[in-house]
C-alpha cells in the first residue's frame, strides 16, 4: 500500500496536459509563440553555455539588474520564478493555509485551482458568462468576504480571452485589501494592459509575466513574481533558492535585449488574430472577443468533430466545450498559419 497523501491531494483531480506527439505539427493548441525566441538567445545560450559553467549553482545578478530594468521595477520587487507556474505556487505557499478561502474564475488558468487545491484551500469560483464571457466584475466583488485570503486572476484571461481594465482591477483591489490579489499578465503585449504601474499603491497587489508565450522560450519555464519589496522578501523565504536554472536566467536576459523582434512577432499575431476574425465572421462562426493571441470560437455540438478534423490535416488546436459550451480555443500563430487554419475550417464547417 501506497503511504497516504494529504486528503486534500486524495480529493484532487489530476491534470494531463496534451503534451505529446506536437513536434512536426501547427501547435495551435497551447498559446506558444509559433515561430521560435529571438536568434539573440540562441546566440546567448551558445556564448555561455560551457562544461564548467553546468557546475555552478546560478548566480542572478545580472539577469535580476536587466529584468527589473526591463519592467521598470526595482530589483527587490522581482521574484524569479520557474515559469508563471511557479509564481502562483511561491505566492499560495506564503499565504495560503489549509481552509483558507481563495477565489478564482471559471474558465480559468487551471494551475490557479490545482496549486490551491494542493495546498487544501476553499477555493470559491466565479463563472464568466458564454458567449460574451465579460469579466463578472459585480459577481467577482460580491464573493469577496472578509475570510478571502488570496484572489487569482488572469488579464486577458484564458482560455476566454476576454480583458480587465485597469479601474477595474483597483476596485478589486480596494475591495479586498487583506488578500493576495494576483494578476496574471501572460498575455499582456497582445494587449498592452498591466497593472505594474500600480504596484507602490496597492501592497496587496502581485503581477506575474512569463517567457512562455510572446518571448516562445515555454521550454525553458521562465517567469517573474512582482509586487513591493517587504512581499517579495516574504515570497523569497517560501521558494527554493535555486528554483530558475543558468540557462533560462541566460535566455531571459537576452530575450528582452531584442525589443523589435518581439515587436515584430506581436504586429504579425494581432494581424492574424483579424484574420481569423474576419474568417470566422464569414463561415458564421461565433467567437468571444479576444485580447490575446488566441481565440475562442464557439463551434456547437461540433467541438470535438472540428479539433479531430483539424488534428487529422497536422493542425493542433484546443477543444474547451468541457467547460466552455461549443468551446475551441485556437491560437492566432501566423499569417501562413491563419490562412491555412481557415481553409480547413471553411471544408469542415460546410460538412453536411
Amino acid at each position: 500500500m501506497p503511504v497516504s497523501p494529504r486528503p486534500a491531494v486524495v480529493a484532487m483531480a489530476p491534470y494531463h496536459p496534451p503534451t505529446g506527439n506536437r513536434h512536426d505539427k501547427v501547435r495551435l493548441d497551447f498559446n506558444e509563440n509559433t515561430v521560435g525566441c529571438s536568434p539573440r538567445v540562441i546566440e546567448a545560450l551558445r556564448r555561455g553555455l560551457s562544461a564548467e559553467a553546468l557546475t555552478v549553482y546560478p548566480d542572478y545578478t545580472s539577469v535580476r539588474r536587466t529584468l527589473s530594468g526591463f519592467f521598470q521595477v526595482a530589483p527587490d520587487e522581482l521574484l524569479l520564478t520557474n515559469g508563471t507556474d511557479e509564481a502562483i505556487q511561491v505566492l499560495i505557499n506564503t499565504y495560503i493555509d489549509d481552509g483558507d478561502e481563495v477565489i478564482t474564475l471559471r474558465p480559468s488558468y487551471a494551475m490557479y485551482r490545482f496549486y490551491s487545491e494542493v495546498a487544501g484551500a476553499k477555493i470559491v469560483e466565479v463563472a464568466y458568462v458564454p458567449p460574451a464571457v465579460e469579466f463578472p466584475l459585480t459577481e467577482l466583488l460580491a464573493a469577496i468576504t472578509p475570510r478571502t485570503r488570496a484572489l487569482l486572476i488572469s488579464n486577458p484571461n484564458n482560455p476566454t480571452g476576454t480583458s480587465l481594465e485597469l479601474d477595474s482591477i483597483e476596485r478589486i483591489l480596494n475591495a479586498a485589501p487583506n488578500a493576495a490579489v494576483l494578476i496574471d499578465e501572460a498575455y499582456f503585449e497582445f494587449c498592452g494592459i498591466t497593472a505594474l504601474g500600480l504596484l507602490h499603491r496597492y501592497p496587496n497587489l502581485f503581477v506575474s509575466r512569463t517567457f512562455s508565450k510572446v518571448y516562445g522560450m515555454a521550454a525553458m519555464r521562465m517567469g517573474c513574481l512582482f509586487s513591493q519589496a517587504a512581499n517579495v522578501a516574504f515570497l523569497h523565504k517560501a521558494q527554493s533558492p535555486y528554483s530558475v536554472n543558468m540557462l533560462a536566467a541566460m535566455a531571459a536576459e537576452a530575450a528582452v535585449q531584442d525589443p523589435d523582434y518581439i515587436a515584430n512577432y506581436v504586429r504579425e499575431a494581432l494581424a492574424s488574430r483579424d484574420l481569423l476574425r474576419q474568417g470566422f465572421d464569414l463561415l458564421g462562426i461565433t467567437y468571444a472577443p479576444s485580447a490575446a493571441n488566441f481565440i475562442l470560437g464557439y463551434f456547437g455540438s461540433r467541438a470535438v468533430q472540428v479539433r479531430d478534423a483539424l488534428r487529422e490535416q497536422a493542425i493542433l488546436v484546443r477543444d474547451r466545450s468541457y467547460e466552455i459550451p461549443g468551446g475551441v480555443r485556437i491560437t492566432v500563430g501566423t499569417l501562413d498559419q491563419a490562412r491555412r487554419v481557415l481553409a480547413e475550417l471553411e471544408r469542415i464547417w460546410k460538412r453536411t
